[in-house]
């Protein structure tokens, strides 16, 4: 059954075709939820909450753009919404904000290490991190999908930044100190 069928057997409720869409997808919206939850089993709430609004809402979709896209869409949204009920975001004053470009040497830490310290960010930066820098959301939109101001994702992007710098140089000097 081609992914049309699916679709189209999941809009009138076809169990069958909706445990199927969950076994073909689960796994890469899991990967998509994590990036935005604070703990494994976090990510699989968000990852079920987000599969009950996928199919409440696959009437909606039209079959225009990524299906995909539209899956990753709700589980993104998903995942927000818990942390805009949890108020997680602190208000910050634009003016004190500095946007630095943090340089980092790309054979410090291997990209393991580097999902790892991403993970551990609290989640405040974590969140803005990956919305702006692993998925390409602008501040302004940032700032809309999780009711705070341009000024906290650019203090909260700023921050995760140093942390990870932070992160990366500790990894750094444990390697160079392990070698002496």
């Amino acid at each position: 059954m081609g992914l049309d069928q699916l679709i189209h057997n999941c809009k009138s409720n076809d169990t069958k075709a909706q445990s199927d869409l969950y076994k073909l997808f689960s796994s890469k919206l899991f990967s998509v939820s994590l990036k935005y939850s604070s703990s494994y089993a976090e990510a699989e709430d968000n990852l079920q909450d987000a599969f009950i609004t996928i199919f409440k809402k696959i009437k909606q979709y039209k079959n225009k753009g990524s299906f995909e896209g539209w899956l990753k869409r709700i589980t993104i949204n998903t995942a927000l919404q818990r942390y805009r009920s949890q108020k997680v975001f602190e208000i910050i004053n634009e003016e004190a904000i500095v946007d630095e470009e943090i340089d980092i040497d790309d054979d410090a830490v291997s990209i393991d290490y580097l999902l790892q310290y991403i993970q551990e960010l609290p989640d405040r930066y974590r969140l803005v991190f990956n919305l702006y820098v692993l998925d390409g959301y602008s501040h302004k939109e940032i700032a809309e999908l999780l009711s705070i101001t341009t000024g906290t994702t650019k203090s909260n992007l700023a921050r995760a930044r140093q942390l990870l710098k932070e992160k990366i140089l500790a990894h750094k000097m444990g390697l160079n100190s392990q070698s002496l």
